[in-house]
């Protein structure tokens, strides 16, 4: 089995500025470069078929790639616990549009619709459940609370493997298909 997802990455300079702000909380796991990525739609654990007709579907979207700004930074909490934090991307309405169009591919390769609210971010930090409310995670949201970028745009669409491992996931991109820049 193949455990997938559909993403779209920063350019360095974008992933640079992203590393300046992974610091000031002791028990966060950082993403490392080759994590960072916004996802447009987790897969999850499918055969070689089921992968092979994924990519064809991808490879069929035709989409601008979207031009956004990183935004601000938040977090996700499961129960009342944090568990992640994240840098915002505005606008959101190209990356919107895109996700339906890797949603509706996917399904065209005989997935589910995806059935979570899709939105938009940059997972920068995983945190274990020890974390609780640590003050260092209110404090690391408002010094970060400003981050922002100048607009860039995300010129590809790449297909992730996930491998799970130790020291948490590992993503191994397996195809990667060109957006239209206009160019």
């Amino acid at each position: 089995m193949l455990r997938l997802f559909v993403a779209l990455r920063p350019p360095p300079a974008i992933r640079d500025l992203l590393a300046d702000t992974m610091d000031g909380v002791p028990q966060a796991r950082w993403q490392d470069d080759e994590q960072l990525h916004l996802t447009l739609r987790f897969i999850g654990e499918v055969d070689r078929p089921v992968a092979e007709d994924i990519a064809a579907a991808l490879g069929q979207v035709h989409a601008p790639a979207p031009v956004v700004r990183i935004a601000g930074v938040g977090a996700f909490d499961h129960r009342g616990r944090v568990d992640t934090l994240w840098a915002g991307v505005a606008p959101q309405e190209a990356l919107a549009h895109l996700h339906r169009k890797v949603d509706q591919a996917c399904v065209r390769a005989g997935l589910p619709p995806e059935s979570r609210a899709y939105r938009p971010h940059v997972t920068l930090a995983r945190l274990p459940r020890s974390a609780g409310a640590a003050p260092e995670i209110a404090d690391w949201r408002a010094v970060h609370a400003g981050l922002s970028s100048t607009p860039f745009a995300m010129t590809h669409i790449l297909l992730y493997q996930s491998h799970l491992g130790h020291g948490g996931a590992s993503y191994e991109p397996v195809m990667r298909w060109p957006l239209d820049t206009g160019g």
